[in-house]
């Protein structure tokens, strides 16, 4: 039976999902593992290097609240999948073939693109493929998992080796392949997801219509804004300060820095699935603010460690603060308002996390790192924890096993606790 089960629908879907957003993530990572070797042939300064990362951050944002809205008001999401895996695996064909950087940086923009609104997408199929008792951890792995083990942790061990033995160009053309492959796997496998009828749910019937400030008025949707831009921040100050910080402040060694590095790619796949998990039982809320908080280590653990086993230590736990991202971006959304608008919600809180939180902030980050010191981001990065889990205590909690157990009656001859 446990074979039966293994092999069942939901687990197929979680794994082809996860190895594609994976997949994603691995092409977003190649540019900047790949930019020793670009900038040689192509003759790059740090400006049109950051801007390899912005650009495409910016189109990432965009295309995730554009193309998410796009999939909700036409119904349907397996055609978007299809059309991002061909796209986002051929602009990484056209950057092995950028002759120039104006070419490399519309690929990566292109990227960016279509990009943005896969997470959405998949966030909206698996919601409504998962088991009730497992929608948490099912977002978790499809959205961490894969994309820590493929894009923080497989990329830079395959690529850079790559590069080295068949060039650059040769990494862009293989790091393609998978995407194709991936789409004949979706084409063949995964089906399109039933629609949820429009008077299915009491909620359909009092909100027919829900446009983005409609659902900025929403609660939980506006708070997981506000949590996505402080905690987006959080993670990308962690990946583009830390290295910088360990080797140029603490004066740690760069085999000891990457060492420190890779335990943030355990630490966030280990998350993936065991702080969804923890929220399947006891409820988004305390698990948000629980993690959100958590994520106050990591920075702290390198400004005040002592040693790197120490900094180690802090650093990896303070990275299971990674695990709320698929909560606050793919689980609390289709919990708090109609399906039928889960990808247009989850493309807003990505598009406004990545712009403010990952783009903005980081800015910022770096001016005052120029200013003072590379203490500074390491601050900025424990006050977006903190922030963040600050945020988290206004969430009205939406977990099926919370929310049922409110719910219900009071057994006759029970006292209720509130009187």
């Amino acid at each position: 039976m446990w074979q039966r089960a293994l092999r069942s629908y939901e687990n197929r879907v979680l794994v082809l999902l996860g190895l594609a957003f994976g997949i994603a993530f691995f092409d977003r990572n190649s540019a900047t593992i790949l930019v020793p070797f670009i900038e040689k042939d192509l003759h790059l300064d740090n400006t049109q290097v950051g801007w390899l990362a912005s650009g495409l951050s910016i189109t990432w944002a965009a295309g995730a609240l554009l193309i998410g809205w796009l999939s909700d008001a036409v119904g349907v999401r397996k055609p978007f999948l299809l059309g991002f895996l061909v796209i986002f695996s051929l602009s990484s064909f056209i950057a092995g073939l950028a002759g120039s950087y104006p070419v490399l940086l519309a690929s990566r923009m292109l990227m960016g693109a279509v990009e943005g609104p896969f997470l959405p997408v998949c966030l909206a199929i698996m919601a409504v493929e998962s088991s009730e008792h497992r929608r948490g951890v099912n977002a978790g792995i499809m959205q961490n998992f894969f994309a820590s083990v493929l894009g923080q942790s497989l990329a830079p061990l395959l690529l850079v080796p790559l590069a080295q033995l068949l060039g650059w160009r040769s990494a862009f053309y293989i790091a393609g392949v998978p995407g194709l492959l991936l789409a004949v796997a979706v084409l063949l496998w995964v089906r399109e997801p039933a629609r949820t009828p429009r008077a299915a749910t009491p909620e359909s019937t009092e909100v027919p219509h829900l446009g983005l400030f409609d659902m900025l008025c929403v609660r939980n949707i506006l708070l997981c804004c506000a949590i996505a831009i402080f905690m987006v921040a959080w993670f990308v100050m962690g990946w583009a300060f830390l290295p910088k910080f360990l080797t140029d402040f603490r004066h740690l060694t760069p085999q000891q820095m990457s060492y420190l590095m890779t335990l943030l790619g355990v630490g966030s796949a280990l998350s993936s699935f065991s702080v969804p998990a923890i929220s399947d039982r006891i409820g988004r809320k305390p698990t948000m603010i629980f993690f959100c908080l958590l994520g106050l280590l990591t920075p702290l653990g390198a400004l005040y460690g002592h040693g790197p086993i120490v900094i180690g230590l802090l650093m990896f736990v303070g990275w299971f603060g990674a695990g709320s991202f698929p909560l606050f971006m793919g689980v609390i959304p289709p919990e708090t308002i109609p399906r039928r608008y889960a990808a247009t919600a989850m493309g807003l809180i990505v598009c406004v996390g990545e712009v403010i939180g990952g783009t903005a902030i980081n800015s910022l980050a770096g001016v005052a790192a120029d200013r003072t010191t590379l203490a500074a981001p390491m601050l900025m990065q424990a006050a977006c924890a903190l922030v963040g889990g600050l945020l988290c205590t206004l969430l009205i909690e939406t977990a099926p096993v919370k929310t049922r157990a409110l719910a219900a009656p009071l057994a006759p001859g029970a006292r209720d606790p509130a009187t």
